[in-house]
Parts: structure tokens; sequence; C-alpha cells
């Protein structure tokens, strides 16, 4: 009764406007045919364009670093969003056509009936995430969140990440309070005591401990890792030949961007952590120190499979239902991001 009350309040009257219910009885045909067939055409067409997520500006910045070649269709619009509630509601309204997420996004927006596919892939190794505790607590490991309440986005890196943590420090959703938040919300939930831990990625946690840690607040490393670092689009986009080809295009630069900025360290906590995020610069050093090297694999096997484990984990809480991730691939892209960066990020 626990996770389904919490499911219910987490998607709230939006799960029944998209036909939820009709979703968890079965997919339509349309959903489960799987991505796009249709060759990918060698060039963009004359007059396409994307609307595409930037969250905080980082695509363009990379960009526009890294001394990029123009990019051969128009970006109508660089969007300034990156929750992966968020990116479902503007795919759903039409005004996002790719975005940049983790590997859950994509898991929920099948959940709630709406078909968009992955089409590149990037991996990390190291842990993104961090768990932050809210100011004067105790909590010091992982086995102490038993009896805690714990901010949990369903649809973001966020969640798994804390789901993952739960599981391997053998403790049962049950065993905790999840408290139904987006990530925006968590270092507002933090210092108000709504929770008493929030995931927070390494790039927040230095601000947030800077002015909290005085009053008791700190963090709990973790060395689960949220795999799956990707683009995706609507299928609805991707059924478009010419948009198609205008994401099969953004790819390279997307990937070159990211290994850009990781061969450059000094320049970009210059140019986006000090000039765009205030931060100092040892604040700048400190999260780039902990910076994943960009990989993009040749082969989505390892993805897949990783998806499949984070589906069926969110199934046995109760929070989705299960079903075969392959679906969530459209494999025209698989070896794009690859072929674009040199051999060392391929893998």
């Amino acid at each position: 009764m626990h996770r389904r009350v919490f499911l219910t309040s987490l998607l709230g009257a939006s799960a029944a406007a998209v036909g939820l219910s009709g979703c968890a009885d079965g997919d339509s045909a349309a959903r489960i045919q799987g991505a796009a067939t249709e060759p990918l055409a060698d060039e963009v067409p004359a007059g396409t364009s994307l609307k595409i997520a930037s969250y905080q500006g980082t695509q363009q910045l990379q960009f526009r670093l890294a001394k990029l070649p123009k990019l051969p269709f128009t970006v109508s619009t660089w969007v300034n969003i990156g929750a992966g509630p968020d990116v479902i509601n503007a795919f759903r309204v039409k005004s996002l056509d790719l975005a940049n997420n983790a590997g859950i996004p994509p898991i929920q927006a099948h959940f709630q009936g709406f078909d968009a596919k992955i089409v590149a892939i990037g991996v990390t190794r190291r842990p993104n995430y961090l768990f932050a505790t809210r100011p004067g607590s105790d909590i010091r490991t992982v086995g102490d969140f038993r009896g805690k309440k714990l901010a949990f986005s369903q649809g973001q890196a966020q969640g798994v990440v804390l789901l993952r943590a739960l599981k391997k420090a053998g403790l049962e959703y049950d065993d905790v309070k999840l408290v139904p938040l987006t990530s925006n919300q968590f270092l507002t939930a933090l210092q108000s005591g709504q929770v008493d831990v929030a995931p927070l990625a390494n790039s927040q946690a230095p601000a947030y401990l800077k002015q909290y840690r005085s009053k008791g607040a700190h963090t709990i490393t973790t060395d689960v890792v949220d795999l799956l670092n990707l683009l995706w689009a609507p299928q609805s986009v991707l059924s478009d030949r010419a948009k198609a080809a205008a994401v099969a295009a953004y790819i390279p630069a997307w990937a070159k961007g990211q290994v850009w900025a990781y061969e450059h360290p000094d320049a970009w906590n210059e140019e986006f952590y000090v000039k765009t995020q205030n931060l100092t610069l040892d604040q700048a050093r400190s999260i780039t120190a902990l910076a994943n090297k960009p990989l993009f694999p040749p082969s989505w096997d390892e993805a897949v499979k990783w998806e499949q484990e984070t589906a069926d984990l969110l199934a046995e809480g109760g929070f989705v239902k299960k079903f075969d991730v392959s679906s969530l691939f459209d494999h025209r892209f698989e070896s794009i991001a690859a072929k674009a960066v040199p051999e060392e990020y391929r893998r």
C-alpha cells in the first residue's frame, strides 16, 4: 500500500491525463513496434530545425569553446531544461525535440505512455552523485537511512541512484520514507528539514556544504554509478526523415563537446563554473576532479542491460510495470557518437 500511495502522489492528475491506466493494461501496437527502420538520410534537408535541451547553456558553451563546425541545421530554440519530468512534459507539448538525460527518464516516459527513443549513449564509470544530509543530521552511512525521510524523484537519475544504494545496503523500500520531489526541490527540502537526505550531483555539493556545513550538514559518498548519459527524442521527431537526419548530425557535436570540456578542465572551470555558476575556482576544481572521462561505446549492449536492470528495480518497487527496454533504443544511431571521437573515448 505504501508504494501504491507513493506512486499516486508522485504522478497525480498528470498520469490520468496521459492514460496511465491504459498503459498498465498493455501497450498498443504503435508503441511496441520499436524504432523506425527507415535508413537515415545522408544529408540534412535545407530548412530543418530542432528544439534542443541545453541545461544552463552547457551545450552552446561547449560548442563555442571547442570551436566546432556550424551545425547543418537550425537550432530554433536552446531550451534551458534538464530534469527528466520537465523534459517529458516538454516533449508532450512539442516544445522540445531532443534532450540529454540519464537512463531513468525514458523508462518513466514509457510507463506514462509516451513513445520516445534513445539515440546516443555515453557511459560513466565513476559516481556523479552523493548523498547530502539536512543540517544537524547524525546520519553517516546509507545503512543509517532506515526510518528516515529521503528525497526521491522517480523520473530522474537521482532516483535510481537512491534505489540502487538502498538495495546494496540491504534496505527495503518500506524501511525508509520516500518523499516524492523533483531534483530542483531537493536543496530547499534539505534546508527546511522536509527530508533527512537527498542525492545531489557532485557539482551541487560544494555550494551546499559551504552554506550548511557549519550547521551540521554533511555528505555521504556512494560507489553507485548512474551509468547512462544519453540523448533521446520523441518517436514523432525520429519518424520525420529531416529531423532524424538533424539528430544524427547533432550527435557528433554532442560527443565532441564533452571530450573538449574533459580535455580542457582549466578553461571549463573558468568559463562554466566560475563565470556562469558563480562558484569559486577551488570549488570548480573540486568538481572537475570527480569528472567522468566521457566514453561512447560502439555497441549499446551494456547500456541495454543496465537499462533493463533499472526498469526491473523500479518494477520490483511497484513504481512502473515490468517491460522489455529494448523498445527504448533506436539502433540506427548506435555507432555515431563513437565514430566522432578519438579511440580512447570509444568504450
